[in-house]
């Protein structure tokens, strides 16, 4: 056996033996969804400024009439509206949120750090974010950062949390 073999056998068993890191418990009312198989979507939130106030997922139509509406509007009209909002939890590293579906289908996903706990965006303090990870700079987000395509089963999308960033508008922390 080579030195190089001896080595990479070594490394090889060293990693079986070492503890793995657990998974991040999936977080929130539709937290079963997943589990289940769906339809839903797995949102794994990374990027946090801080672990204050509330995470929140909010799922909406994919036009641009109701991307972003009002839930009553969208409610009143039979339109999809779902939100899933749980504290922040403390720790470090990804969190995991799972938010169901209607039914397989594309649609209009958003991610808020609501930091105040006040159930309110507050445009100076709070985070957002969308499947694209585009970042958002000073203006409304399009729908086309939003649009995430669910399956009949669960998708997967990370979503990288932005936060107002002086003159520039929203972005990501680091």
């Amino acid at each position: 056996m080579t030195p190089k073999t001896m080595t990479m056998m070594a490394a090889a068993l060293a990693a079986a033996w070492l503890p793995q890191a657990a998974p991040a418990q999936v977080l929130g009312s539709d937290a079963a969804a997943c589990a289940s198989g769906g339809p839903a979507i797995l949102v794994r939130i990374e990027g946090l400024k801080d672990r204050k106030g509330n995470l929140k997922l909010e799922l909406y139509p994919a036009n641009q009439d109701d991307f972003l509406q009002d839930d009553g509007v969208l409610e009143r009209a039979g339109k999809t509206f779902r939100r899933v909002s749980v504290p922040t939890p403390a720790g470090g590293g990804p969190i995991a949120i799972c938010i169901r579906v209607p039914h397989p289908g594309r649609f209009a996903l958003l991610f808020t750090h609501d930091r105040d706990g006040k159930n309110k965006f507050n445009f100076w303090s709070d985070g957002a974010g969308f499947p694209s990870n585009t970042k958002l700079g000073r203006r409304k987000p399009p729908l086309a950062y939003a649009l995430i395509d669910v399956p009949n089963g669960v998708v997967t999308t990370n979503i990288r949390a932005q936060y107002l960033r002086g003159l520039g508008g929203f972005g990501p922390v680091d």
